[in-house]
């Protein structure tokens, strides 16, 4: 029967750690859409998630632009179907790779970050002296990182498209030899509203999956340094998944027929 134990005690974990996460996401929800709020926090994540956030998105959208132009060209041009070019880079950006790339390069980075700060706070006890001080801890750490995340990651997304669609163009242009007013009137005619507001919806999703799994993780860590680093790791690793899999869902309540 061990083995039979085994499974069970596995799923049994799996379930409370699913009870504690949809716990923990209600109530800072809750917290997230009642006063008081804390408009100096909430500025300053808006800052840390999405200003000092957008190099890296942009680099990153920049290169995946001129990747998927050279790419798309090398396998069109064996059927004759360079014009395809415009509308594929456009359409993969704004659908799947602009959302799906800021959401996990901004995992790295925020999700880590807010692990290890309230992971620090928590193993230091400075979330156990918020409660001794009548500050609730949720609504004062969790919330505001919460509201920041949903509001800067589609505005994060949308400089991401336009910078992924700008690197496909440079390199459609001035490597391939595209004609620069065909290939922008290829873009604009392709492009459509739908596939913009779901490259949105999917960025906001996002953004609430990353500073959750982050505050999650750091709000229950354990165990001094090594919880605090154990943390991290689960919040950048289960925001990872989660990202992957919400995309799938999201794309599948957008498009499919």
């Amino acid at each position: 029967m061990n083995p039979v134990q085994a499974i069970g005690r596995v799923f049994l974990n799996f379930l409370a750690t699913t009870g504690r996460l949809i716990t923990f996401m209600m109530v800072g929800l809750s917290h997230a859409v009642r006063a008081p709020y804390y408009p100096r926090i909430i500025v300053r994540q808006m800052i840390d998630i999405g200003y000092y956030s957008l190099p890296v998105v942009g680099m990153t959208a920049l290169f995946t632009g001129m990747i998927l132009a050279l790419q798309s060209y090398t396998g069109f041009s064996r059927f004759s179907a360079e014009g395809a070019i415009a509308n594929v880079v456009v359409l993969t950006i704004t659908r799947e790779l602009g959302p799906v790339l800021a959401g996990l390069m901004v995992a790295g980075r925020i999700g880590a970050s807010l692990a290890a700060e309230i992971g620090t706070m928590r193993v230091t006890e400075q979330i156990d002296a918020l409660t001794t001080l009548s500050t609730n801890p949720m609504k004062y750490l969790v919330a505001p990182r919460l509201i920041a995340g949903i509001t800067m990651f589609p505005l994060l997304v949308l400089a991401a498209d336009i910078i992924g669609v700008f690197g496909g163009y440079v390199v459609a242009v001035y490597k391939l030899g595209f004609n620069p007013a065909n290939y922008l009137q290829n873009t604009w005619n392709f492009l459509t509203a739908e596939d913009i507001n779901s490259g949105l919806v999917k960025a906001a999703v996002f953004g609430f999956i990353v500073t959750l799994m982050g505050c999650y993780h750091g709000y229950n860590s354990k165990g001094g340094a090594q919880g605090v680093g154990r943390a991290t790791t689960n919040a950048v690793v289960s925001a990872s998944i989660l990202i992957l899999c919400s995309d799938y869902i999201i794309t599948e309540m957008f498009f499919a027929k």
